[in-house]
């Protein structure tokens, strides 16, 4: 291959920009200078030998990098003149020359200046130090810099055991389980939501879709590890009912389609069916809340001690079944069923005469009026009568309810011309031996209406607990950026806004002060001895302040994650500048002319009084304002003023409880 030849890296999606071919990670060559990857075979001068890929560098860090002629056009706006302006730049060392015109070519980032500059701002604070890109499921290690979850993976895998940046060991529990720092992923969103069309990608990009934005079907994200209908997210909802809805799905509920549900409709399975609102549970049988009321039921063949006749039929609560761990099924029972939770709500319905809705499933394989297709039917509403509680047939006691169907609309398995009728309850044998039997007294809630020949509420329908918490939930106080800050980027330890951050090996953030004062007076080693010598002494092993975790030697050499801390800092800033109006309005209501209204005084103790405290009162204000918004200074004035209490309370108390109980923030 001729020098001549334009010589171009593999792309951020792994292709190579000049075959478009995708070559494995075992296939790819990296650059030591910049690390960027790139395929052997495009390669003008490939390195000949194994032993030369580990000093091997790229064209563009070697200098070998073909120049090509100046545009005949001249124009500045031209890739050849921004790379001669990047080779211009003497502030730039190689690496990011190199790292600017490879991000030249695959368009990546713009490196001269322009626009206002924020996406810049985002992508150099929080670069990937091996991919060179912006930080995906950061990690950060104990030397303060962070890379990609994927990136350092690979980086190990390797035999590397270094930082990609400094060369600093990496601990053996960060090679082995590293986990995300979920303060640097919050910062990322923070400095991103600050730019609207930074913001609406990262919207668009995002799993947790409001129901607006769901597709029709039930989709697979990229979140889950294994494609298909059991990892599918839900699809979205199409009636507008809450969640703890009693009674049928009408076509008023549906303002988009005007369908509503009707009796018969198929669904392929519980994932159609949720979207429709008449079964909400991915899994459990049972809709309903234990002090409220159950709303659905799904007939699945769950246990053999269930009874199908169609118009009614006797159903088996839930519960009397060892799930612990991650069992998700188990058909044996090993513990008798109560009325509780799921067979309390079932047992509430049947004393109130709550609607039901029934949904049959084909896996019931003992009933004759289950679907003949594949998937689950609607067969509208019915009516819990009688409940009670049995020795089931693998010899534990069950909770048995008796389901009588009342709906409007015909059966799917009957040809009547409308829909029921009240009928008389069918003869149960097995209620001579019911124990804790339960049957409704007043009148239901859901009764057929003679006059109108209808199946309707006697009594208005139970108030929604559910849209309630929503609308709570909505109408909730939004945090300001001073509270969303203390929230996402915390310490640990003094609950403030992290100053001189430092990241542990389990993930977790703290002040580098806080964590030096939390361990400070602790001795290293216990001295061991028996029997009047001395014996080997004993490592002691510091825990992390919010976990299990051991960080004894991560102690040894607290690094300060820049990174995290230029962010933080630009946060405060940004927030800081947003809460500036606000303050002003609100001492705007406060005359400002206190120190007139002290000169003018007439000496009276009672005014001079109340001047003090609306100083006191400013004065406190403004410290809070201080703490949250300057946290660097309110901070040292804090351990300052700690300090000197500390060290009057430890000339007073022993030295061994100075030892051992570390100061607390």
């Amino acid at each position: 291959m001729s020098d001549n030849v334009k010589q171009l890296p593999i792309d951020a999606s792994g292709a190579c920009m000049l075959c478009g071919q995708h070559p494995a990670e075992e296939e790819r060559l990296i650059c030591t200078a910049c690390a960027s990857p790139w395929h052997p075979p495009c390669l003008a001068s490939p390195p000949e030998t194994r032993s030369l890929v580990g000093s091997w560098e790229c064209p563009d860090c070697s200098g070998l990098a073909p120049v090509p002629p100046p545009p005949a056009s001249g124009s500045d706006d031209s890739i050849v003149a921004r790379t001669r302006a990047i080779e211009a730049d003497l502030t730039l060392t190689p690496a990011e020359k190199a790292r600017l015109r490879q991000d030249l070519l695959t368009g990546s980032r713009v490196p001269l200046s322009g626009g206002d500059g924020h996406d810049d701002d985002v992508d150099d604070k929080f670069i990937c130090r091996i991919c060179m890109q912006l930080l995906y499921k950061p990690v950060s290690m104990g030397c303060g810099h962070n890379a990609c979850l994927k990136c350092l993976k690979t980086w190990i895998n390797k035999g590397n055991r270094t930082c990609v940046t400094c060369r600093t060991e990496i601990s053996k529990t960060m090679a082995s389980r590293p986990k995300i720092n979920d303060s640097i992923v919050d910062a990322i969103r923070l400095l991103k939501s600050s730019n609207p069309d930074r913001a609406r990608a990262a919207a668009q990009a995002c799993p947790n879709l409001d129901n607006d934005n769901r597709p029709d079907a039930a989709f697979t994200t990229e979140r889950a590890k294994k494609k298909g209908r059991a990892n599918a997210a839900s699809g979205k909802i199409f009636v507008r009912v809450p969640e703890d809805h009693f009674g049928p799905i009408l076509a008023e509920h549906d303002p988009e389609k005007n369908l509503g549900v009707s009796v018969g409709d198929m669904w392929e399975d519980r994932q159609d069916c949720r979207q429709w609102g008449v079964h909400r549970p991915h899994i459990a049988g049972i809709a309903g809340q234990g002090k409220y009321g159950a709303q659905s039921v799904v007939l699945a063949g769950g246990y053999e001690d269930d009874e199908d006749h169609g118009e009614w039929f006797l159903y088996t609560g839930s519960g009397g079944r060892d799930l612990s761990g991650n069992k998700r099924t188990n058909k044996e029972q090993s513990f008798n069923q109560k009325f509780t939770k799921y067979n309390e709500a079932l047992r509430r319905s049947c004393l109130k005469g709550y609607p039901v809705r029934v949904v049959r499933s084909s896996k019931e394989k003992r009933s004759s009026y289950v679907p003949s297709k594949p998937g689950y039917r609607y067969d509208g509403i019915y009516r819990i009568e009688k409940c009670w509680r049995k020795d089931g047939a693998q010899g534990f006691k069950v909770c048995r309810f008796l389901f009588v169907r009342c709906d409007n609309s015909r059966a799917p398995w009957s040809s009547d011309e409308h829909g029921d009728r009240p009928r008389e309850l069918p003869e149960i044998p097995e209620l001579a031996l019911a124990e804790n039997l339960v049957a409704r007294v007043e009148q239901p809630s859901w009764d057929f209406d003679a006059a109108d020949q209808c199946w309707k509420w006697t009594r208005p329908p139970p108030h929604s607990v559910k849209a309630s918490k929503e609308n709570k939930q909505k109408r909730g106080r939004k945090l300001t950026a001073t509270q969303q800050l203390q929230k996402a980027f915390g310490c640990k330890i003094c609950s403030n806004v992290m100053t001189l951050p430092v990241t542990s090996p389990c993930a977790h953030n703290f002040c580098k002060s806080c964590l030096e004062d939390f361990f400070s007076g602790q001795a290293q080693v216990r001295e061991r001895s028996a029997g009047g010598r001395s014996l080997r002494t004993k490592k002691i092993i510091f825990k992390c302040p919010s976990c299990s975790a051991d960080i004894t030697d991560f102690l040894k050499n607290l690094q300060v994650n820049r990174e995290l801390e230029s962010a933080i800092q630009d946060l405060q800033k940004q927030a800081q500048d947003s809460e500036e109006p606000r303050q002003q309005e609100d001492d705007g209501s406060v005359p400002d002319n206190d120190s007139d209204d002290l000169e003018d005084s007439t000496g009276e103790e009672e005014e001079e009084d109340d001047d003090e405290e609306e100083e006191e009162e400013d004065s406190v204000g403004d410290e809070k304002v201080i703490e949250v918004m300057d946290v660097s200074s309110a901070k040292r004035q804090k351990v300052d003023a700690g300090e000197g209490t500390s060290s009057s309370a430890s000339e007073n108390a022993p030295d061994e409880d100075t030892e051992k109980t570390p100061p607390t923030h």
